[in-house]
């Protein structure tokens, strides 16, 4: 029990240095050896607990994802409104996450399996949730019509994401509005 709450606290400890390190240094500054040596721990710890990087970048942009999340429990409660508005939260709410999120998601998800493995279970999720509302939502609509219209909600919104972090100017939240009509 006791070796179990020393792993918690040293994954807390990697988590807090991982989003300490992202604000003050960026992704590209963001280092395992700068990771370690501000959580206070070997490198083997850190790869105890995560395969990568990457990894633990996720990780801290999932908590983020998490604390907006409209039905944390998920019993079935959220709706596509409470759905998309939590995607809007996130990202205009956590905009330096929202750029790794989608950085690491893309870029690294390129490149490492592991990492695009992590990023599409993810993503998977996440459209199952948006199919899931849909479902409650439009009576009679097929399960695979809703997983359709959930893949292009998703896709819209992502593409929202990078105008809009790109271009700060766009109503992201009036576009993804939009979608709900």
């Amino acid at each position: 029990m006791a070796r179990y709450k020393v792993g918690l606290e040293t994954r807390d400890r990697i988590l807090d240095a991982v989003r300490s390190s992202l604000a003050s240094r960026g992704l590209e500054g963001t280092t395992i050896n700068s990771i370690c040596q501000a959580a206070g721990v070997q490198a083997g710890s850190f790869y105890n607990l995560f395969d990568s990087k990457e990894q633990a970048i996720l990780a801290v942009v999932r908590e983020a994802i998490e604390a907006v999340d409209p039905d944390p429990k998920g019993v079935h409660t959220d709706s596509l409104a409470d759905l998309v508005g939590a995607y809007v939260k996130f990202i205009t709410g956590e905009p330096d996450l929202a750029r790794v999120y989608i950085r690491v998601g893309v870029g690294e998800g390129l490149g490492d399996g592991a990492t695009a493995e992590t990023f599409l279970a993810h993503h998977r999720r996440r459209v199952e949730r948006f199919a899931d509302a849909l479902a409650r939502q439009v009576s009679g609509i097929d399960p695979e019509e809703a997983q359709m219209r959930a893949e292009s909600m998703l896709a819209t919104l992502n593409g929202l994401a990078v105008q809009w972090l790109l271009d700060p100017a766009t109503d992201f939240e009036a576009h993804a509005e939009r979608l709900l009509v």
